[in-house]
């Protein structure tokens, strides 16, 4: 057996994607400066105190106010390696930055391993359903055209898999949830472009090497403003944020309890909440 994971992702083409957007309009990057905001808003409610805190390669700091920005240290991550010692952490941070990694259960274990007892680990990525209406029209296009069509958008992980990764990653009360965010833009391209601004356009290994063809791009365009756009002519584009949240193990957090160690007899339960019989 290979337990080798499959490489998806160029992380040079990754790199230079967010170098490219870097030089662009900073109007762009709305949507993680978005979710940046949620998250902080998470850690708010949490009534913790985390000296240490580091942020991982999404830039999710880099939205912050001065004073909480001034708080993290942007660590960068690389193909394989976290560049964090373990137990050096309070609380890690990674803003939509996940859906790039290939080995995402050996990224979690590392994380898990760079957080202190009773550390914190809160990070959010683009998940399964995300972009699928420019996903259906890229394919339809290029099928259509073309007689086959290769892969344009990534393929994203489902939320129904992170929970067990979290599990296997040796997390403590891990938490999954999602945000399906619906955003309208004036036409397919302006969305591709903003694409672009956000550093998350294709880089995947095996992503086609050569530009889509005008015709195919076109094409792709007018069955996208068919099929997916509202009465006003605005298109729709769908992404799915997913939420990942654990704790490093420590003694003091709550467990379940072992099974069998109840005081109440089920049977029991059910009978003295059930109603008289007529009622």
């Amino acid at each position: 057996m290979n337990d080798t994971p499959p490489i998806l992702f160029d992380s040079r083409q990754v790199a230079r994607n967010r170098a490219r957007a870097a030089s662009m309009d900073a109007s762009h990057q709305f949507l993680k400066a978005e979710i940046a905001d949620r998250i902080h808003e998470r850690l708010q409610e949490v009534n913790r105190d985390f000296p240490d805190r580091a942020d991982l390669g999404g830039g999710f700091a880099s939205f912050l106010p001065a004073a909480e920005k001034a708080k993290y240290t942007q660590v960068p991550h690389g193909e394989n390696q976290l560049a964090l010692r373990e137990a050096s952490s309070d609380l890690i941070v990674s803003n939509l930055d996940l859906h790039w990694v290939n080995d995402l259960p050996g990224f979690l274990v590392q994380a898990r391993m760079a957080l202190r007892p009773d550390g914190l680990f809160c990070a959010s990525m683009l998940g399964g359903d995300t972009l699928q209406e420019l996903r259906h029209a890229l394919i339809a296009a290029e099928s259509e055209i073309r007689g086959g069509a290769g892969q344009r958008v990534i393929p994203f992980a489902d939320v129904r898999d992170l929970g067990s990764l979290m599990q296997r990653a040796g997390f403590a009360l891990p938490v999954t949830d999602v945000d399906t965010l619906t955003l309208t833009y004036e036409h397919p391209l302006s969305l591709m472009h903003e694409l672009r601004g956000m550093g998350e356009t294709n880089a995947m290994v095996n992503r086609p090497k050569t530009p889509l063809r005008r015709d195919v791009l076109m094409r792709a365009a007018e069955i996208y403003q068919q099929q997916f756009s509202r009465e006003d002519g605005r298109v729709v584009a769908t992404f799915e944020v997913m939420y990942l949240t654990g704790w490093h193990p420590h003694e003091s957090q709550q467990k379940p309890l072992k099974p069998g160690s109840g005081k109440v007899n089920l049977a029991d339960a059910i009978k003295a909440g059930k109603p008289p019989a007529g009622d």
